[in-house]
Formats: structure tokens, C-alpha cells, sequence
């Protein structure tokens, strides 16, 4: 191991996977670790981990509220693009990771550390994610992925490097532990794993933890007014809300309506296919919400234009290039269209579904004289129409002239 490493930065949750890494990194570098856990609203208390990397001899030891920052700086400008990977999945992992790398890179700043570390495994697209921003941010950074390294790959061996090492870890005792893979934040919880290995095998109603089974939900619907200001939430039904609560409110009201889940087989960067479910509540409210309300404000050229950049837009942040040039470039594009992108949109929640039940802006594109069936005291000419279509098809009857048919 590189004896030019005397101080690691290691992205800490208190677990049994980063315990074991904080105590491995002392043992086979020789070096002082400093931990960084990370509040981005993930449900559980956060305050723990400081008892667990103190009782392993911690000294520097960080712990964030970031909340804020992930859903404002993070979350909102991807959704501005009313981003979705692979036509599904609302990349709740993937926003996730630029602002913990960004933290790494700061915090090794700050305390002349030589390295950063994580816990993200070799079969991931975590481990890409962290370093690719990392390397970004600052490009002489050395990172340890002590996954890629050790042979402590499986549970047991964990378990046993714990406790070989008296490493405090919830989870001693065995059965107690959720057979899934679980990340979980503001924006979405995950599930990866265990049973769900087999794409066959339906997810258990257990496993959820946000929201109700669609078939469990109320018999009632419930409406919802979100408020938009240049393309981001900030009120529900009138009520002006922090970037956080706002998000945390509409997890709490999609959860209760079954609102949100999502079992998908997605391609994973490093090359293979993996199952995962995900409950986005709040998100999946958002994205309807976002796109009744462009369909009034936006430009019909500038919203088809958005919808081809998208899914680049969304592999960008997927792969892990938050902090590319191209991801800024389109970011730019898209904040763009956003200034006139205000208003409010009406919903019901009712059973999984969202209804769309009204939309309004004082920056409408939508003009009830033109588009309306009823006499429009001549402010459409119908013979225009005639003109329109004969020039569109006049490269179609060039081509059929020539017996070029379509087949």
C-alpha cells in the first residue's frame, strides 16, 4: 500500500461496509481517517455514525445537513429537464453523488488529506459517479476503493473482519438485517438485491417504506396546487415551502395515494443489466406537474427540443458526469427555457395515479380565441391551412412523381 498516504477522507454512513473500510484503510495504509456522513434526508438519524467513528478512534469526524442544498442545487435543476433514465427511472442515487464527492474533494481540502475512499463496489455505478466527480473537481486526487482491492467480498467475511476487530456494527446479530440493498435520500429510496436478483420474482409488500400498495390506498382523492416559479416548485396548495420541505411534503402526500414505485431492469454503466425498484413519490408528482405546465408555457420547437436532449441529458447524470463541460453546456440550454416556466398545476392523487385536473400561467402560450372550436371572430383563417399543406407536401409529390413511392 502507498506510503504517501497519511490522511483519507473517507465518505462514511456508519454501517457495516464503511466501519470495516475505516478500520481496513488504518490497518493497510497506516493512515489517519477522517469521516464525512452526509443528511440528505435519507429517514434515518445521522447523528449515530459520530458515536460509531468515535468508539473506532475517529478525531476529525463531519457530519452535514445538506439537505437543502441536494434538493435545491441538485434535484430541481435536474428536474428542470424533466429528467428520466431509460424512459423510467428519476436517477435518485445518481443526483446524489456529485454533492458527496464535492463535500470529499472540500473536506480533503481543508485538512491536507492525500486521499479520499468509498464504499462503493467494483460491480457499481456508484464507484464511477464519486471518482469521475472527484477527478473533476480536483484532478490530482488519489481515491481508495477498498472494494476493488480487498477480498472481504461477501457478508460473512464482513462479519468477521468486524469481529476480528471489535468493530461496533448494528446488524451483529444475525437476521436482523434487510435482505436488500437500500440507498435512500429526499428524492427516492432504492432496493437492490436479495430476492430481487430474479427479475421474475415480484418485490415483497413488506419491502416498501414510503408508500402504500396502490390497492391499500384511500378511496378518496386528494388535490394538490403546486406553484412554479421559472421552472422550480415552491408552494403547495398556496403555501410557500423551502426546496426540502417541499420535496419531503409531496413524499409524505404521494406515499399515503401509492404514488411513485417502480420495479425496472436498468443498464448499469460498468456494462451489466440490474434490477432494482424505487419509490419516488414526490418526484413522479413533480415530473406530471412540470409538463402540464410547459404545455402552456413553452415554445412548441424549444419543449421537442428539450424532450431529444433529455436522454442524453439524463445518461450524463446517470454515468456520473454531473461536473462535465457538456452537462453544464446543456444545463445551460435548459435553464434557458425556464423564465417563463411559472404557474400552477392542480392534481389528484388517487390510487398510483395523478390526474391532471388543471393548469394556469400569466406566461400561457395557450389561446382559448384561436384554439377554440367555436367562432373565433376571424382570428384563425382556415384558408391558410390550405396553402401550409401544400407546401409541406411538395417535396412528397416531387418524390411520388418520380415513382417514388413509400412502401
Amino acid at each position: 500500500m502507498s506510503s504517501s498516504i497519511k490522511r483519507v477522507v473517507l465518505a462514511y454512513s456508519g454501517g457495516l461496509d464503511t466501519s470495516v473500510i475505516l478500520k481496513w484503510l488504518e490497518e493497510q495504509y497506516g493512515c489517519e481517517v477522517i469521516t464525512f456522513t452526509a443528511d440528505l434526508g435519507q429517514g434515518e438519524e445521522v447523528e449515530p455514525a459520530r458515536a460509531k467513528a468515535e468508539a473506532l478512534g475517529v478525531k476529525q469526524i463531519y457530519i452535514e445537513d445538506l439537505r437543502e442544498i441536494f434538493v435545491r442545487d441538485y434535484v430541481f435543476p435536474m428536474f428542470r429537464a424533466n429528467t428520466i433514465y431509460e424512459g423510467e427511472y428519476l436517477l435518485g442515487t445518481s443526483i446524489a453523488r456529485p454533492l458527496i464527492a464535492r463535500r470529499l474533494v472540500e473536506i480533503a481540502e481543508e485538512n491536507g488529506a492525500d486521499a479520499i475512499a468509498h464504499g462503493a463496489t467494483g460491480k457499481g455505478n456508484d464507484q464511477v459517479r464519486f471518482e469521475l466527480g472527484a477527478y473533476a473537481l480536483k484532478p490530482g486526487i488519489q481515491v481508495i476503493a477498498p472494494w476493488r482491492e480487498w477480498d472481504l467480498n461477501s457478508r460473512e467475511r464482513l462479519m468477521a473482519y468486524a469481529e476480528q476487530h471489535n468493530i461496533p456494527v448494528d446488524y451483529a446479530k444475525k437476521g436482523t438485517k434487510s435482505p436488500y440493498s437500500m440507498d435512500a435520500n429526499l428524492l427516492h429510496i432504492s432496493y437492490e438485491g436479495g430476492p430481487l436478483e430474479d427479475p421474475w420474482t415480484e418485490a415483497e409488500e413488506d419491502m416498501w417504506r414510503w408508500s402504500v400498495s396502490p390497492e391499500a390506498a384511500p378511496d378518496a382523492s386528494e388535490t394538490l396546487t403546486i406553484g412554479f416559479e421559472k421552472g422550480d416548485p415552491v408552494s403547495i396548495n398556496g403555501e410557500r415551502l423551502s426546496a426540502a420541505a417541499l420535496l419531503s411534503k409531496l413524499n409524505e402526500r404521494g406515499g399515503a395515494h401509492g404514488v411513485g414505485r417502480l420495479d425496472i431492469v436498468e443498464n448499469r454503466y460498468v456494462g451489466m443489466k440490474s434490477r432494482g425498484c424505487y419509490e419516488t413519490p414526490g418526484g413522479t408528482i413533480l415530473l406530471k406537474a412540470r409538463r402540464a405546465l410547459e404545455s402552456i408555457t413553452l415554445d412548441r420547437e424549444a419543449a421537442h427540443l428539450k424532450d431529444e436532449l433529455m436522454p442524453r441529458y439524463a445518461s450524463l447524470i446517470y454515468n456520473g458526469y454531473w461536473w462535465s463541460p457538456e452537462r453544464r453546456m446543456l444545463q445551460a440550454a435548459i435553464d434557458d427555457t425556464q423564465g417563463e416556466v411559472n404557474g400552477e398545476v392542480r392534481l389528484r392523487l388517487y390510487k398510483g395515479n395523478m390526474i391532471v385536473a388543471g393548469r394556469r400561467s400569466e406566461d400561457t402560450l395557450f389561446d382559448d380565441a384561436i384554439a377554440t372550436f367555436e367562432d373565433d371572430a376571424g382570428a384563425y383563417d382556415q384558408k391558410d391551412a390550405e396553402g401550409f399543406i401544400r407546401l409541406n407536401a411538395l417535396r412528397l409529390r416531387i418524390a411520388a412523381s418520380r415513382n417514388r413511392k413509400p412502401t
